[in-house]
């Protein structure tokens, strides 16, 4: 195979649209380069800048078959390089060192089913390879200690000052649950509930993560804002209803971000569709098309609609939310499904360079 045999093969691979991305290979993939192993067969060296070890296999498939679609058929061998990057905050905020990325999952009111959320997707992209930590910051409250099977459990301090974090799942989580009991309400005012976030991201051991999901405070009020303001984000997730009263709030959830110029990677819709545990029948019971709507609206894409469906709830309940209960249920595929929609929107956003700067300190001599 020649050179130039070579470069028409890379051409066409170039243009294959993956679905997390939206756009071709050759807009989103850090590396592309194709070499001929023997008639026939060929070596495809790709890297991405999201987690994908559960679909290698697929992507080499899609590849073979791009080709052969075009009569450029060959048998492909796959090296495939993940490599999630860091990526701009808002402000002049500094991001951790340790962590990579920070994605904020929120919602403009409560009941939507955002922790759910928050914590699939989590669990998603440990599954596909990522280094993933879960920060509880639902102060009033904290859902993530049932959610993940840790009730009861706490978290050591080392040296006084800082938090091991728990682990489930493959997941490293903090939050206020592991350190109160479950019936203990927290009467906080917003200063108080402010400060307790920080000390819990900024104090805890987090290790080196390439994500750390925050499951926010429902609402969009001075402590959101705030929490908004002062926590690095990389990326915002909006999760919604299709109702509309469920929407008008979303939209304000979105607009909160906005403001304060934080990239919103996407939209949820959670119980677009009723299935009932009997027959099966499927209904929508809180209307329908409503996140596609929002999505559309605001040219940010709707990562994934999840069903009303009674095992979502007894997994979580269980501490074992779905994408780890039952990993090829079609719940769990459409969670793994949005939250590699939600990293490829984040691998598409801007790099932060900062951390490699050194820090220049001025002293009087």
């Amino acid at each position: 195979m020649s050179t130039q045999d070579e470069a028409a093969l890379r051409a066409h691979i170039g243009t294959l649209e993956l679905p997390w991305f939206g756009r071709p290979l050759s807009e989103v993939a850090g590396r592309l380069e194709v070499a001929a192993r023997e008639p026939g067969r060929i070596r495809v060296s790709l890297s991405l800048g999201l987690p994908l070890s559960r679909r290698e296999a697929a992507l080499r498939d899609a590849i073979a078959e791009h080709l052969a679609e075009a009569g450029l058929a060959a048998e492909v061998e796959l090296e495939l390089a993940c490599e999630v990057a860091r990526h701009a905050v808002q402000g002049n905020l500094k991001p951790l060192a340790s962590v990579r990325n920070i994605i904020a999952v929120a919602s403009g009111k409560g009941g939507v089913g955002k922790s759910t959320t928050a914590v699939n997707l989590a669990l998603a992209l440990a599954c596909e390879g990522a280094r993933v930590g879960l920060l509880d910051a639902d102060i009033y409250g904290p859902s993530m200690p049932r959610m993940l099977g840790l009730i009861g459990e706490r978290p050591v301090t080392p040296d006084g000052k800082h938090f091991e974090p728990l682990t489930a799942h493959g997941l490293a989580a903090m939050s206020i649950g592991f350190l109160i009991d479950e019936s203990q309400p927290m009467v906080w005012r917003g200063p108080m509930v402010t400060s307790a976030l920080n000390q819990m991201l900024g104090q805890t051991l987090w290790g080196e993560l390439d994500y750390l999901i925050v499951d926010m405070p429902p609402g969009t009020g001075d402590i959101q804002l705030t929490l908004a303001q002062r926590v690095p984000v990389s990326g915002a997730v909006i999760v919604t209803t299709p109702q509309d009263i469920a929407l008008s709030d979303a939209r304000k959830g979105l607009e909160m971000f906005r403001k304060v110029n934080v990239n919103v990677l996407g939209i949820v819709e959670n119980m677009s569709l009723h299935i009932c545990s009997n027959c099966g029948h499927q209904e929508s019971i809180f209307g329908h098309g409503g996140g596609e709507r929002m999505a559309t609206e605001y040219g940010v894409p709707l990562l994934g609609s999840l069903p009303l469906d009674i095992r979502i709830r007894e997994e979580t309940d269980s501490g074992r939310p779905s994408v780890v209960a039952d990993p090829e249920s079609a719940v769990a595929r459409a969670y793994r499904e949005a939250a590699l929609t939600m990293a490829g929107q984040l691998a598409l956003s801007g790099r932060d360079y900062a951390h490699r700067f050194p820090t220049i300190v001025v002293e009087d001599s």
